[in-house]
C-alpha cells in the first residue's frame, strides 16, 4: 500500500517550490558540455540564462510559467523542495501553442540532470514521451504531433505530424527504446484542444519503470533498467540521480533550430491540481 494523496500546490502561492534558470550541464554524466556539442548554443549561455530566467506566477488557481517578457528566449524550472522516490503524480496542464514544457522527475536539486516527461505542445513535439536531461539526451516517444488549422490559419486542434514536414524526425530508435508505446489515434481522440488536460505519471524502482497517461489514455512506458540508447549508461545515471529526486516544471528556451516554433512570443504554460502519492513497492 502507498500513502494518501498529497497536494503539491495550494492554488494560491508557490510555497514548496523554488524557481531556477534553465542552464545546461553535460550531455551525459562525465560527457561533454551541451554548449560544446551544439554550435547554436553560445559559450556564455548559462550566464545569460541566469540573468533572464523564466517568470512563475499563480493566476486563477494555476501555476503559470512564461519567458521573461522583456528578454524573451530564455527558460527556467520550478522545482519542488521535496524529494520523491516511487510515486504516482497527477496534474492538469494547459499550454499555449506553441509552448514546449515538461515535468521532470528524479531531478537533482542544483543541476539540470533528471528524467523528463515531455509536454512538447509544438510541431514535432511529444506529450507523454521521455527525454534524458543530462543523462544521455535520449528521446523516447511513441508518436509526434502537429497542429491542425482552419481556413484562416488559426490552430484548432492536434493531429499526428506528417513526416514530410517534420522539424525533428521521429527516428526508429526513439520509439524502439520504449518498453510500451501508445497509439496516436487514441491519444488524439481523448485530447481536449484549448482546454485542461490530465497527465498521470507512475515512477517505480531504483532504475525506474516510468509510465504515462493523458486523459486516462496510455501514452508511453520506459524501463530505465533495460532500454538502450547511445551514451545512456544505467549504472552511472542512477548512481548519480539516486532513488529519490525532485519534481520540476519547465519553461523551455528558444534556439536557432526551432526559434519561435518552440515557444511563441507571450506564450504560457499552466499547471493546476498537482498531487502525488508515494508508493510502497517491493
Amino acid at each position: 500500500m502507498g500513502e494518501e494523496w498529497k497536494s503539491l500546490f495550494d492554488g494560491e502561492t508557490l510555497d514548496g517550490w523554488c524557481a531556477t534558470p534553465r542552464t545546461y550541464g553535460t550531455v551525459w554524466p562525465g560527457g561533454p558540455r551541451v554548449v560544446d556539442v551544439i554550435d547554436a548554443i553560445p559559450d556564455d549561455y548559462n550566464d545569460r540564462a541566469v540573468e533572464y530566467p523564466a517568470v512563475w506566477t499563480v493566476e486563477g488557481g494555476a501555476i503559470v510559467g512564461r519567458q521573461d517578457a522583456e528578454n524573451p528566449g530564455w527558460g527556467g524550472y520550478l522545482v519542488s523542495e521535496e524529494d520523491f522516490g516511487d510515486f504516482e503524480l497527477e496534474l492538469e496542464f494547459r499550454a499555449d501553442w506553441p509552448a514546449d514544457t515538461g515535468v521532470m522527475i528524479r531531478r537533482l536539486p542544483e543541476s539540470w540532470e533528471g528524467l523528463q516527461v515531455l509536454v512538447d505542445h509544438r510541431k514535432s513535439g511529444s506529450i507523454g514521451g521521455f527525454f534524458g536531461n543530462g543523462i544521455g539526451s535520449f528521446h523516447g516517444v511513441p508518436f509526434v504531433i502537429d497542429v491542425d488549422r482552419d481556413i484562416d490559419g488559426t490552430p484548432v486542434g492536434l493531429i499526428e505530424e506528417d513526416p514530410a514536414t517534420t522539424l525533428e524526425e521521429l527516428l526508429p530508435e526513439k520509439r524502439a527504446m520504449l518498453h510500451r508505446a501508445g497509439s496516436a489515434e487514441e491519444f488524439l481522440a481523448a485530447w481536449r484542444w484549448d482546454d485542461w488536460n490530465h497527465l498521470r505519471i507512475r515512477c517505480v524502482g531504483a532504475r525506474p519503470l516510468v509510465t504515462t497517461w493523458v486523459n486516462d489514455v496510455f501514452v508511453a512506458e520506459a524501463d530505465a533498467a533495460t532500454f538502450e540508447y547511445p551514451n545512456y549508461d544505467p549504472d552511472t545515471v542512477w548512481k548519480l540521480l539516486g532513488e529519490r529526486g525532485r519534481i520540476a516544471l519547465e519553461v523551455h528556451d528558444n534556439d536557432a533550430v526551432f526559434g519561435d516554433s518552440r515557444w511563441a512570443p507571450g506564450a504560457a504554460c499552466r499547471w493546476r491540481n498537482i498531487r502525488i502519492r508515494e508508493l510502497d513497492t517491493p
